[in-house]
């Protein structure tokens, strides 16, 4: 079920999720949670929601998960063709690029999903991020990684998003931190855990508007949110007129997840008996915030125009 359709009796317009364990080397340890994952995928993708995926993938040179970032090698590992950690890597790319290819909704038609790798990578927490990579290397990993899904296994269903970790207040120039180059970024994010600090919010999202348009590239917010908020006006105060006025195509909140060993702390967006349920259906009932049922036909290409 789905917590938003809970509190607004309506489906949010972005469905963000995670393809990490379908294709590292946890790929066969969860089989109905990853077929309940597509699932769920198909059934966005019917509904007319925007699909975009994140990889938290596990470290294929130490065997750590992504945030083991102990070795400054792994970048360097998987550029360096027959490799061991290199074949590691392609391994899970082919896995992933099976994923892609077999991914069709009930009209046949493959469906699109905005494809975030490395995310956060101006953090040193990752073992992609700025401790563990030069910016060549992270470069080359990205180019790496779009070549090899694109141009060697054929997927076309994915759309590059990057998506840089923006906290505090933020310039045009952080943005093209560890810039891939303009034809291998289709997309421009940004993961913001501002907080209740609008002023931070205001300042990113203008900065990450100018990108957007000198670039020609959409943009939105990859991920936000307050971890285990309570604040009873946090989605008009915090998230709806911060964003009004931006050219920003979207915003993502971060996940809720309900498990009593974090004392049920652990959620980032409203659901049934939070105290900014009421909030949360005011912002939904505002005239330039899109949740699902307010979404155009997004898969039905425009007459007259060929994407090339």
């Amino acid at each position: 079920g789905s917590d938003t359709k809970a509190v607004c009796g309506d489906y949010p317009a972005v469905y963000s999720f995670d393809f990490a364990e379908h294709i590292d080397d946890r790929h066969a340890s969860d089989p109905d949670a990853q077929a309940l994952r597509l699932r769920c995928c198909r059934e966005a993708y019917d509904r007319g929601m925007v699909l975009t995926s994140c990889i938290h993938i596990n470290n294929p040179l130490t065997g750590g998960d992504s945030w083991d970032n102990s070795s400054n090698r792994v970048a360097a590992e998987i550029l360096t063709e027959g490799s061991a950690t290199n074949r590691t890597f392609k391994e899970w790319l082919d896995r992933l690029a099976d994923i892609a290819h077999n991914l069709r909704g009930s009209d046949g038609k493959l469906i699109p999903v905005i494809f975030r790798p490395f995310h956060e990578h101006t953090q040193t927490w990752s073992w992609w991020g700025a401790s563990c990579t030069t910016t060549e290397e992270f470069i080359n990993l990205w180019k790496f990684t779009v070549k090899y899904l694109r141009d060697t296994k054929g997927v076309h269903n994915f759309i590059y998003a990057i998506s840089p970790q923006m906290d505090s207040a933020k310039t045009v120039d952080d943005f093209y931190f560890r810039w891939p180059g303009d034809e291998w970024v289709d997309f421009v994010g940004m993961d913001c855990y501002q907080g209740i600090n609008n002023a931070v919010f205001v300042t990113n999202l203008k900065a990450i508007s100018k990108v957007s348009l000198a670039k020609l590239k959409p943009c939105g917010v990859t991920e936000t949110g307050v971890e285990g908020f309570t604040a009873t006006d946090y989605w008009t105060t915090n998230i709806h007129a911060p964003l009004t006025g931006r050219r920003v195509s979207m915003v993502v909140t971060w996940r809720n997840k309900y498990d009593p060993m974090e004392s049920g702390t652990h959620y980032f967006s409203v659901f049934p008996g939070h105290p900014s349920e009421r909030d949360f259906v005011k912002m939904y009932n505002q005239e330039n915030s899109f949740f699902c049922s307010d979404l155009p036909d997004m898969y039905t290409p425009a007459e007259n125009v060929t994407v090339l």
